[in-house]
């Protein structure tokens, strides 16, 4: 198995099954820190940079949580239009990562160009952490993800997983990346102009992934072990911020998962993922049921990119 000392966190594409095991015995080391609420002095003396082009919540504060909760530092921007990065000059990767790498010890950098992490991996003299580039990838939300399914499951292996939402996002595509290296059977819906492309399909047929696409869920939630959501309202993630639409629409009924569905049709000890946020396709009140486990994966954020950064800093081996 690769060492993670000093590697950029770019795909899931290259990961091997080991490696998933590897973060997830380190995980369940660190997370006591932060279910205790406690800071620790780990990577003390440490900073990270975050580089943020694009809107988020989740994954950047849940970085920056994490780097906290190791005792290290914190230093970024969450707006590039507020950096000569984002103003008139429009300053290139190239330029902003020369310069980044001098202020911090490991970057994390979302953008809205697919690629963008990748490049400025080309050019840091530090390790780069893909938080999210266009359509690209998302792979610290995706071990996430994947870490609170072996957690709540026991397992990855065996399991029948849906995929409701747009199979554009990055995230669709790091998790189709990561099923690969497990036994895992994967449904895939989503409205027609947001399916699977072929090359995707391509890609996950030549990883030896075994899927198959559906136009409803409720068609196939009876099977499902993990039903992993994204909207179908969704934001273009090729912009730097997409603001509200007057009218944005509604998810129609067959991307939806809704109480009486999961009463009526799922299994009763399947859970339910969604990275959040969330437009009408998970109702509230699915909040209170035993499927929901969004809330136990956004703590796991926070324990995942602890791992990752303990991992690519030298903390842990």
């Amino acid at each position: 198995m690769r060492s993670f000392i000093g590697r950029d966190i770019l795909s899931l594409k290259d990961w091997e099954r080991a490696e998933y095991f590897r973060v997830f015995e380190v995980a369940d080391d660190l997370a006591p820190i932060a279910r205790n609420r406690r800071n620790s002095d780990i990577l003390s003396g440490k900073t990270l940079l975050t580089a943020f082009y694009q809107p988020s919540t989740r994954t950047r504060l849940a970085t920056e949580a994490a780097m906290h909760r190791l005792g290290g530092h914190v230093l970024g921007f969450s707006d590039a239009k507020m950096t000569r990065a984002g103003d008139f000059y429009q300053e290139s990767i190239k330029d902003t990562v020369h310069m980044l790498e001098y202020y911090g010890d490991v970057i994390a950098m979302r953008h809205h160009l697919q690629g963008a992490p990748h490049e400025a991996a080309r050019w840091a003299s530090v390790p780069v952490i893909n938080c999210g580039d266009g359509w690209g990838e998302h792979p610290t939300q995706v071990l996430t993800d994947m870490y609170t399914i072996w957690k709540e499951k026991g397992r990855l292996d065996g399991l029948n997983f849906l995929l409701v939402g747009d199979m554009r996002m990055r995230t669709m595509h790091s998790i189709g990346y990561a099923m690969s290296q497990f036994d895992i059977e994967a449904t895939f819906i989503s409205p027609p102009e947001m399916s699977m492309t072929d090359e995707f399909k391509k890609e996950l047929t030549d990883l030896n992934l075994r899927f198959r696409e559906v136009k409803t869920v409720s068609e196939a939630i009876a099977d499902a072990d993990v039903i992993y959501m994204e909207p179908v309202v969704q934001a273009d993630y090729t912009k730097a911020r997409d603001e509200v639409k007057e009218n944005k629409g509604l998810t129609p009924a067959a991307y939806k998962v809704t109480r009486d569905l999961l009463r009526d049709k799922a299994k009763p000890d399947s859970i339910i993922l969604h990275s959040l946020p969330r437009m009408d396709e998970l109702p509230p009140d699915v909040d209170a049921t035993r499927h929901a486990r969004y809330w136990e994966e956004a703590f796991n954020g926070v324990v995942m990119r602890m791992t990752l950064l303990s991992l690519i800093l030298g903390a842990r081996e």
